[in-house]
């Protein structure tokens, strides 16, 4: 198994923000002595999920807030290198009806690309958070982290995370779904005991079957949580159900959060201080919890964790490709060739076309995977493959990076629709074509499936056309490649790239090789 705990080769900071519904974090930090050494953090309670609207809108007042604040985190990471950056926005943005939108301006004022991540991929990110804060991970637990528009439930072992499941209640929203004026009374509470329980009927066998042998909770919420327990007689960093009772009762009492004199609960947590109880509650409730231990840790600390594994070639999105590919049976011995010559060509093209790391990360994983659609048909496999891929849950991709290796599964044969490019993000859409067409004539040059090497192959590029050049005499001998090379010059037209073949002359200069028009 990989070790998720590289030791770092260098001292450079790192920085994770995330973009939670209830509140913005940015942490700081180096890798150390084997540990996280935090420099920095910010935080910023923007409640994101007060300014969605039904519609799927953010209202003006939150979209200024969010990128206000973004703006002031932007400034803290001046400095830090891009790849050393990792930003994620979580379930608001998950539910915004158009994100980019959002995410354009977002990217401007932070500063950093800002990837949308499912549940289940937040869920992971706080528990590989949480387990590196743990003195021994080697038991397994579960894991519970109520954020501001949604709560999360894990259970792992060790560094890997066995059950990931993502609810719709997180602190803001159950506020605004049951406590909206900030009056709790008991028939309030009955109709929370009588609805949020329904949200846990999918998992609850299914988590009580896998069990844990402890539990742990994390944001917050549950650190506030804590604290007030605390404050009134119970054990530090430690939630127990009777006091979580207590403290309900004692709520309804009062009557109105407002009112509440509570120790430890910060003024700027109080007005969502009730739907984060109900959901824990809902929590300790259904899956018949006794007490919970408060981490520190978070998603935050799991991103540069996350993020210190992918500088150290230890990806999660690699495992994950295997995985699938491992699922759907996938003809390893044809995806290696046609990644290597992909992989190859793309190296040769780089420097002209200026292509990112990023879009070779993406190349690399399409590859492994492209004809994953044959487990569903040969014909229109590519479609087949792209909807797989765009629909599976693959720990360690955010949606846009799963969404960009669809696009190039769908367009890496056949004709390219204009929609196969519809996610993909203005700034990174030339470098997508142009990735795609090294990808399309990796799969031509190897659609015969033989294991015999192909020769030596130059290409080079100027601004829209691609020069790929071949020994003489070996077009002539694969007659099938030829015909699908000539085809590939229409194919390509819609991606506003012009291929030309050259065939070397033996003994002559380069500038005396012959030019073969692709058409």
């Amino acid at each position: 198994m990989i070790d998720p705990r590289p030791e770092p080769t260098d001292h450079e900071p790192l920085a994770a923000v995330d973009l939670g519904s209830n509140s913005f974090h940015m942490i700081v930090a180096r890798f150390t002595d084997g540990g996280l050494q935090v420099i920095d953090r910010l935080r910023d309670p923007v409640r994101m999920a007060l300014g969605l609207t039904a519609d799927g809108q953010l209202t003006p007042e939150i979209r200024e807030r969010a990128l206000a604040s973004l703006a002031r985190f932007g400034q803290r990471l001046r400095g830090i290198a891009r790849g050393r950056i990792r930003a994620i926005a979580t379930n608001t943005v998950r539910q915004l009806r158009n994100p980019r939108a959002f995410l354009l301006p977002a990217q401007t004022a932070l500063g950093a690309p800002i990837e949308v991540v499912s549940g289940r991929e937040e869920a992971r990110l706080i528990y590989l958070g949480v387990a590196h804060g743990l003195n021994d991970p080697r038991q397994r637990q579960l894991v519970i982290d109520v954020g501001g528009g949604s709560t999360e439930l894990i259970i792992g072992q060790g560094f890997e995370p066995l059950e990931t499941e993502s609810l719709q209640m997180g602190c803001v929203a159950t506020t605004q779904r049951f406590f909206a004026d900030g009056r709790i009374t008991r028939k309030r509470w009955q109709e929370v005991q009588l609805r949020l329980p329904i949200e846990f009927a999918p998992i609850v066998t299914a988590y009580k079957t896998r069990g844990w042998k402890r539990t742990i909770g994390s944001s917050g919420t549950i650190k506030a949580i804590s604290d007030i327990l605390c404050g009134l007689g119970g054990r530090e960093r430690e939630i127990a159900r009777a006091g979580l009772l207590e403290l309900i009762d004692r709520l309804i009492e009062v009557g109105d959060i407002q009112h509440a004199h509570l120790p430890g609960l910060s003024e700027d947590r109080r007005p969502v201080f009730l739907g984060g109880l109900a959901a824990l509650w809902a929590c300790f409730e259904a899956l018949d919890l006794h007490t919970m231990r408060v981490s520190d840790y978070a998603m935050r600390e799991g991103l540069l964790y996350d993020s210190l594994g992918r500088l150290q070639q230890q990806d999660p999105r690699e495992r994950s490709i295997r995985a699938l590919a491992r699922r759907y049976s996938v003809d390893g011995a044809q995806a290696l060739r046609v990644q290597h010559t992909a992989l190859k060509l793309f190296d040769q093209a780089r420097g002209g076309w200026k292509l990112e790391d990023d879009a070779r990360e993406t190349l690399l994983y399409a590859t492994m995977v492209h004809e994953i659609g044959l487990a569903v048909s040969h014909s229109q496999h590519h479609k087949h493959g792209a909807y797989i891929i765009e629909h599976s849950d693959l720990p360690g991709f955010s949606r846009q990076e799963q969404e960009a290796v669809a696009a190039l599964v769908r367009g890496h044969r056949r004709s390219i629709p204009e929609q196969t490019f519809a996610e993909i993000s203005p700034r990174e859409l030339e470098g997508m074509k142009r990735t795609l067409a090294l990808f399309r004539l990796a799969a031509v040059l190897h659609r015969s499936r033989s294991e015999e090497a192909l020769p030596p192959l130059a290409l080079e590029v100027a601004g829209r056309e691609m020069r790929l050049t071949f020994p003489r005499g070996w077009l002539s001998q694969q007659p099938l490649t030829w015909a699908d090379l000539r085809q590939e010059k229409d194919f390509l037209e819609p991606l506003g790239l012009r291929l030309r073949l050259r065939i070397e002359r033996e003994g002559a200069a380069p500038l005396a090789n012959r030019f073969v028009s692709a058409g």
